[in-house]
């Protein structure tokens, strides 16, 4: 299932069925994993197309999409892929023990922006919902998504946080985080629960993520904050296919990776990039700071290779995507808070 990249990406059914591509590698995994697969919150940003490529992968095992749906369309969009569809609310101990249990569970809810707003709620559906889960699907290998969050901010100049640093973030949403992987942690040690524990550090696609943040900024002549002026991003389809193919080592305690792409990205050189696309002038507020929210992913890199699409030709495809006049999902990263707080 090798492809040719395209120069760019202008429509959403093209964005879609690229972003949902499986690798070789991932079709050979699923081929050796025994059992179907269940995606919990399969409505975020992420999951339709993780789903749809799971099914793409191993079109012999039945996927399973659990969320409320309330996105008009999205039930139906999955339906139509071959995905089965579940509607539950997860906060709802009942229903989640009602739920099918696969053998493979990808688990995607969480809940970040409005968390100032309602700790309560965010740290229910970080830490509650997770202990709910991971007891429902005890005997189910489950792959979690978390979150770079959980690491505190580390010096630019370095590799980035690994894996065996210890998770001491600022912000309550950050701390719930930790709670989402404590919750799965205690439970894999009291079951034996098999768990991958996937860190993530800013998926992208033309319609959000820090590029789309960037280059919207500049091409509509408003301010691009640098004091966060370094991160990790990875097209999205690699970071499905990679958490995909991460159940094939969920072990207990957990197996923990880290998820990005390689490069650092200096947000203030990204800036005058997407200027030198549409000719403008970007606009910088702040200074760049010592350190930041970035990771070390040679452990991805030694599992799973380089991801199969590389950051300048992430940067073409969201110039010409903003260019083009693409969609927005409205849903801004806000890469620039170093509080914790959204």
């Amino acid at each position: 299932m090798t492809h040719t990249l395209p120069d760019a990406v202008l429509n959403e059914a093209e964005l879609e069925d690229l972003l949902s591509r499986p690798s070789d590698r991932l079709v050979s995994v699923l081929a050796d994993l025994d059992g179907d697969i269940t995606i919990l919150g399969v409505g975020g940003k992420m999951g339709p197309t993780l789903a749809r490529m799971a099914k793409r992968a191993a079109p012999h095992k039945r996927v399973i999409g659990v969320a409320r749906f309330s996105e008009p369309g999205l039930k139906e969009k999955l339906e139509g892929w071959g995905i089965e569809t579940v509607p539950c609310d997860l906060l709802d101990r009942q229903a989640v023990e009602s739920l099918e249990k696969t053998t493979n569970v990808i688990f995607m809810a969480g809940r970040k922006f409005g968390s100032s707003g309602n700790q309560g709620l965010t740290w229910a559906m970080n830490v509650h919902v997770p202990a709910l889960v991971a007891e429902a699907f005890k005997a189910s290998r489950i792959a979690v998504f978390s979150t770079a969050c959980v690491y505190p901010f580390v010096d630019v100049t370095q590799q980035g946080a690994r894996e065996d640093v210890v998770p001491n973030p600022p912000g309550e949403y950050a701390n719930s985080c930790v709670g989402r992987e404590r919750m799965f942690e205690h439970f894999a040690s009291v079951h034996d629960t098999r768990v991958s524990l996937i860190r993530l550090s800013y998926a992208i696609d033309m319609r959000y993520g820090v590029l789309h943040d960037v280059a919207s900024a500049v091409l509509n002549g408003e301010p691009v904050q640098i004091d966060s002026g370094h991160c990790n991003v990875i097209w999205q389809g690699d970071a499905n296919d990679i958490a995909l193919q991460s159940l094939a080592h969920a072990d207990s305690p957990p197996f923990v990776l880290n998820l990005s792409g390689p490069e650092l990205v200096n947000v203030r050189n990204l800036a005058l990039k997407f200027g030198e696309f549409f000719g403008k002038e970007p606009v910088l507020e702040g200074s760049e700071q010592p350190q930041a929210w970035i990771i070390d992913t040679s452990l991805q890199q030694k599992l799973f290779g380089y991801p199969s699409v590389p950051l300048p030709r992430l940067i073409e495809w969201t110039a010409e995507w903003m260019r083009e006049g693409g969609r927005s999902l409205g849903k801004p990263t806000h890469f620039e808070v170093r509080d914790g707080t959204y």
